[in-house]
């Protein structure tokens, strides 16, 4: 057997088991578990290996930073847009954090609901066309009432300035 070209070896049940054959299902033998084989490793091009190397440098280097108690450089000078940082400090000003989480949540909630029931209402026949000429008709007439003469183009812009101060306040 010395001279077979395959290799045999021996298992814990005293069977030989030929390494080079085509491996059988477990389903075949019980007392074999047999684990997925491995993806084979990626091929790397020629110039990957100069990416690769630079990026585990960079993680070497932020890794000693961190050891040494430094803050890595990367870290140090990465900036947030402006709007975040706005958005950061209005959260910070608010008082009764909860009160805006759940105005948030419940508007996302009733968002999701007026899609669902436009898109609804979408699919009844006839109601989309009704309801557009519901809304040129609309957006015409008040065209007409608000926006064509200057006095009432003024009225209009007052009226809404008064209602912005209300809201936000006067100060």
């Amino acid at each position: 057997m010395a001279s077979s070209s395959s290799t045999l070896s021996i298992s814990s049940s005293s069977t030989l088991v030929d390494t080079k054959a085509p491996r059988h299902s477990a389903a075949s033998s019980p007392q074999c578990v047999t684990l997925p084989t491995l993806p084979p490793p990626p091929v790397q091009s020629q110039n990957r290996p100069g990416k690769t190397t630079a990026y585990c440098r960079k993680i070497a280097r932020n890794v000693m930073a961190m050891a040494t108690g430094e803050a890595p450089a990367e870290v140090a000078t990465t900036e947030f847009p402006e709007i975040v940082k706005t958005v950061q400090e209005a959260w910070e000003k608010v008082e009764d954090k909860y009160a805006v989480s759940s105005l948030a949540v419940a508007g996302a909630v009733a968002l999701w609901g007026s899609t669902g029931l436009i898109s609804a209402i979408d699919r009844l026949p006839l109601v989309p066309g009704v309801l557009e000429l519901v809304g040129i008709g609309y957006t015409g007439w008040f065209a007409y009432k608000n926006l064509v003469f200057k006095p009432d183009r003024e009225a209009l812009t007052q009226k809404i300035k008064d209602t912005y101060k209300d809201i936000i306040g006067s100060g």
